[in-house]
């Protein structure tokens, strides 16, 4: 059962010209900051995740871990991360993709997950949909399934959840437009 409601939005932070000039950053480091928001997100993916009944929770480099391994805990099942490139020590997979700044590389460890699992995928954001596909292609890569994608934030005017429509998306917060 949901507890009371908390005005998430009011704990992001919008940071203008970061990583570059005419990017507006919505930095989550406040809200990390408040246990109560933080134990109430944590709560809320948990909820929502947990109805899907997945096997695993995989968790996106490095604010994706934030996320999907207290939920993974909390559901009490097995956290895959899904690193940069380089990262992983053991025999990996690695899918190269397009971000809004540049290119990318992520890897998973070729054992993280079995065949016809089903997974659901944890990220702080959502923009373009463009790290979370290449995620999805590295579960299924593997034989697994995704389930599922949560995020705490999603920039819905980046269209990123067209860009998932294969997939159910969850958001916490939605912005629908850029500043």
């Amino acid at each position: 059962m949901p507890g009371p409601h908390i005005d998430l939005k009011a704990l992001i932070r919008d940071v203008p010209d970061f990583p570059q000039p005419g990017v507006l950053f919505r930095d989550i480091t406040p809200l990390l900051q408040d246990p109560g928001a933080y134990r109430y997100v944590i709560d809320e993916l948990t909820r929502h995740l947990g109805a899907l009944a997945p096997d695993a929770v995989v968790g996106i480099e490095s604010r994706g871990f934030l996320f999907g391994a207290p939920v993974a805990y909390k559901l009490g099942l097995p956290f895959v991360p899904v690193r940069k490139a380089g990262k992983l020590p053991h025999e990996r997979m690695s899918v190269e993709f397009a971000l809004e700044y540049g290119e990318s590389q992520l890897d998973i460890h070729v054992d993280a997950l079995a065949r016809d699992q089903q997974v659901v995928i944890v990220d702080d954001l959502l923009a373009t949909g463009g790290t979370a596909t290449a995620t999805a292609k590295l579960v299924e890569l593997l034989g697994a399934r995704v389930r599922a994608m949560a995020f705490l934030v999603e920039l819905a005017f980046l269209s990123g959840r067209e860009r998932l429509r294969d997939y159910e998306v969850i958001a916490l917060v939605r912005y629908d437009e850029a500043a």
